[in-house]
């Protein structure tokens, strides 16, 4: 049985490799996933989306852990243009099965402003690959501001 992070490295197909080895088993999936360099977060599909993994850039991005994760929603780390572009872009992640967001800031649980030169969005299927189980967000050079 496939783990989650077998599900975000399958459905990453938007023309780029999310991780460069394809043949590698589940333990160096999972390594090559939690140390990619860019934030890597998924979240429920819920009316109030909710963090449910996050590799190491992303709890270093969000400056929390993973126990803490679970209280992380999306509204506390999108501002309101980050809202609105994820907002807009909702139905083509849904129909396409991805999205690209420009550049924009997020913040951190710390309340520290974070930038991004783009943030893409993508369905985990699940292991039916009927239903969606969650949504994916790669933020790609993030930094402090």
């Amino acid at each position: 049985m496939k783990r989650l992070h077998g599900y975000v490295s399958c459905s990453y197909h938007i023309g780029s490799e999310l991780l460069r080895s394809s043949t590698a088993g589940d333990d160096t999936v999972l390594k090559h996933l939690w140390h990619h360099q860019d934030a890597i977060l998924c979240c429920s599909l819920k009316s109030l989306p909710v963090l449910i993994f996050a590799n190491q850039a992303g709890l270093d991005m969000l400056e929390t852990t993973l126990v803490a994760l679970q209280d992380v929603t999306l509204d506390k780390i999108f501002g309101e243009s980050g809202r609105k572009s994820l907002c807009a872009e909702f139905p083509k992640i849904m129909q396409q099965g991805f999205a690209c967001l420009p550049a924009g800031i997020c913040m951190s649980t710390m309340g520290r402003n974070v930038s991004y030169d783009q943030a893409i969005v993508w369905k985990v299927f699940a292991a039916d690959e009927t239903a969606v189980h969650c949504l994916a967000f790669t933020f790609v050079n993030w930094s402090f501001v």
